[in-house]
């Protein structure tokens, strides 16, 4: 099962697309110097105290006070607020927590927040889960780092082991290992991919964490409200820190900056795998070379067709996401039941593909196609939990209700990716009807006749839809090479399915958009 990454730099920021076999696994979109992730430390302030809510709201910088609900500050509350005050102050200049006594649990899932809190008192907080539509980020007391064998919880005794590992003689032998290396008062939780690991790379893994925690603390001694403490890294790292592995092929990008900062990532958590990272430098965009801007049209779509014939209906609310499974086309089957349950499995399997593509979380109820048989159901529940496996998010599936729906709820921590898949013609603005008097092709020709004959332009590449690509290139005494006889220079063409029907882009020999007005 071949995995690749291709990384497309954009104005602002990156697009992230994970394929597997050449299909479209995961797509995130990655914004520069983005605020508010999930991961990312802040020094807070209290605003409001919720009694009716037994919660919080926190200034943090966003336009919108954060969330903060009592259940969310953790059992070493008291501790976390003394080491903060004292950090703040001066009198704690490091991370290190050996010489801190921890103080008894808070009991906070069962305190009544205003015994806890005290309004403009500072607070060390941590965003796990960005803004969403209206709502500000929401917090959490509990501080982690993440790495990519373990996660570190300051202020905590605890070690934790993935459930994902099963075996026993593993687990014991991760325990004895990383109970040798675990520094006082940090608690670890040991990840799925540490099965294995020998534990110089855990503790390369713990050091940097360390390192990180160190680092922030020593932020904190010189905050403001409203700082960063300790940033999360960015998605793409955080996608390679959580999901590389031996299966991973090819991680492509095409800016050269980010490629450099990529490598030396990779060289730090994996450096095995430092090789497969490689810049790209085609004269195709990336993402049209690999198919990606296809698939994306085709995948984000209100109507998402499946194999064999059916298509999905995909609706989004502000309460919840809802899913209409269709057939139509699929009569290949002998009878309605059989071809009722080859639908649903095919879109059990694309649903799943669709919750990670977009990152829908929240309520997802899907309107399957309605099957009697309860055994055909109980391989219908089955399948949708096999392919859920692959879900990075948390993920609850129930079996169908009588009604034929079934009820999901993944977990929530980011918008909903979406992208605007259906385009107005800029010439027509969606009428249906264009003017004669428009023509497209002779305009980029008054335009090739501008850039030679007045400008003296050399080496012209134009940039166009398909359609318009198409229409210059074919039959063998072509367009293009009536410009060839005309002007006497070859003018490269490109093909471009992410620009618009009448949209193009004149590049010069050095590569650089040509202003036409």
């Amino acid at each position: 099962m071949a995995l690749e990454l291709v990384i497309n730099a954009i104005q602002d920021g990156f697009r992230i697309a994970c394929l597997k076999e050449g299909e479209l696994f995961e797509y995130h979109v990655e914004e520069r110097d983005k605020k508010f992730s999930v991961g990312d430390i802040y020094l807070g302030t209290i605003k409001k105290l919720a009694d009716n809510l037994n919660a919080a709201f926190v200034d943090i910088g966003y336009k919108k006070d954060a969330f903060l609900h009592s259940t969310d500050l953790g059992d070493c509350f008291h501790t976390v607020s003394k080491f903060t005050n004292q950090a703040i102050n001066g009198k704690i200049t490091d991370g290190n927590l050996s010489n801190i006594t921890l103080e008894p649990t808070s009991a906070s899932k069962f305190a009544h927040i205003s015994e806890i809190l005290q309004k403009n008192h500072s607070i060390l907080v941590q965003v796990i889960k960005e803004p969403i539509s209206n709502k500000g980020p929401r917090l959490s007391a509990e501080l982690s780092l993440a790495g990519r064998y373990m996660i570190l919880v300051p202020f905590s005794q605890t070690i934790n082991i993935s459930k994902r590992i099963a075996s026993k003689e593993e687990r014991k032998r991760l325990l004895r290992l990383i109970s040798s290396i675990k520094p006082t008062n940090f608690g670890l939780i040991i990840r799925t991919a540490a099965e294995g690991k020998e534990v110089m790379q855990l503790a390369q893994d713990l050091n940097n964490l360390i390192d990180k925690w160190e680092k922030g603390i020593k932020v904190l001694n010189y905050a403001s409200p409203r700082d960063k403490i300790i940033g999360e890294i960015n998605r793409t790292s955080t996608i390679l820190r959580d999901m590389l592995s031996a299966k991973f092929d090819n991680i492509l990008i095409d800016d050269p900056v980010a490629y450099n900062e990529l490598k030396q990532y990779i060289k730090t958590i994996a450096p095995e795998k430092e090789k497969i990272v490689k810049q790209y430098q085609g004269k195709t965009k990336l993402f049209e070379h690999y198919g990606i801007e296809k698939q994306l049209k085709s995948l984000f779509g209100q109507t998402v067709g499946l194999a064999g014939g059916g298509y999905l209906i995909i609706e989004h609310t502000e309460a919840m996401h809802v899913i209409d499974v269709n057939s139509g086309s699929s009569t290949l089957e002998k009878d309605h039941e059989e071809m009722a349950m080859s639908v649903n499995l095919a879109a059990a399997k694309e649903v799943t593909r669709q919750l990670r593509l977009r990152d829908m979380g929240g309520i997802i109820v899907i309107d399957f196609i309605d099957i009697k048989n309860p055994e055909n159901k109980r391989k219908l529940y089955q399948a949708i939990k096999k392919y859920a496996e692959e879900d990075r998010s948390k993920v609850t599936i129930l079996p169908l209700s009588k009604f034929g729906l079934m009820q999901i709820t993944r977990q929530r921590v980011r918008p909903a990716t979406n992208l605007i898949t259906k385009e107005q013609c800029p010439t027509c603005q969606g009428t249906g009807k264009i003017s004669p008097s428009v023509l497209i092709s002779d305009k980029i020709e008054q335009n090739i006749a501008l850039l030679i004959n007045a400008q003296n332009e050399k080496h012209i590449t134009i940039i166009v839809h398909p359609y318009l690509y198409a229409y210059f290139t074919k039959n063998f005494i072509s367009r293009r090479l009536k410009w060839f006889l005309k002007y006497k220079q070859w003018i490269n063409l490109i093909e471009d399915s992410s620009l618009g029907l009448t949209d193009y882009k004149f590049i010069n020999e050095a590569n650089e958009t040509i202003d036409i007005n």
